[in-house]
């Protein structure tokens, strides 16, 4: 579970392309906070500290204690915008949490032993289908990742999320039965599979 991070940020009064513009001329960057039936709060943050967070990782499942001039919010982050050209934040959206509240987030998913699992070793590879999985949390207990261990996986198996325990009161958000990963056999193994059957039909039809 991650922890809350503590970030203070300044209120804005204005709003519109030519004040976020001004916002960013100052070294920072705008931001919403917005939610829980309440109206938006917009406010700034120092755009050395969200760059640091932004790119430090899990920052949209990492929940955040804002102080804005002296008044806390509760927050997650639910989006943010980077430039197209040198990628640094342009502007970041906050989620109010209300205490007991449940969230849906996107949670990575970490493949575990791979380097040690005995079909990986015999030269199958691990097709990765998912790096995150949809899931539905209590906001005070957000996973860092959902880990599958993929030593006991042979040739062509398929990982699906049904497969995975999951945390104390985490469902899945999604339909059906999300494939996480694959273990493809060699291609040699599946030459001499394909061999074997030929010769098999050749002396099924001998006979």
């Amino acid at each position: 579970m991650t922890a809350t991070k503590q970030i203070k940020a300044q209120a804005r009064t204005t709003a519109g392309k030519g004040a976020a513009r001004a916002v960013r001329r100052a070294n920072r960057v705008p931001a919403v906070i917005y939610g829980d039936g309440k109206p938006p709060v917009g406010i700034s943050l120092d755009f050395i500290e969200i760059n640091k967070l932004i790119y430090a990782g899990h920052f949209l499942t990492t929940l955040f204690d804002i102080d804005v001039d002296g008044e806390k919010y509760h927050v997650i982050p639910r989006d943010y915008q980077l430039d197209p050209v040198k990628d640094f934040p342009l502007h970041v959206d906050f989620l109010r949490v209300a205490a007991g509240a449940s969230l849906t987030v996107d949670v990575p998913v970490h493949f575990l032993n791979a380097d040690s699992a005995p079909a990986i070793k015999q030269g199958a590879t691990l097709n990765i289908v998912s790096h995150t999985v949809e899931l539905n949390v209590p906001a005070d207990s957000i996973p860092e990742a959902i880990e599958v261990d993929v030593s006991t996986y042979n040739f062509g198996d398929s990982i699906h999320l049904s497969a995975i325990t999951l945390p104390a009161g985490v469902t899945w958000a999604g339909h059906g039965d999300d494939t996480l990963a694959t273990i493809t056999t060699p291609s040699g193994a599946k030459e001499a599979d394909a061999d074997d059957a030929a010769a098999a039909a050749a002396e099924a039809a001998k006979s």
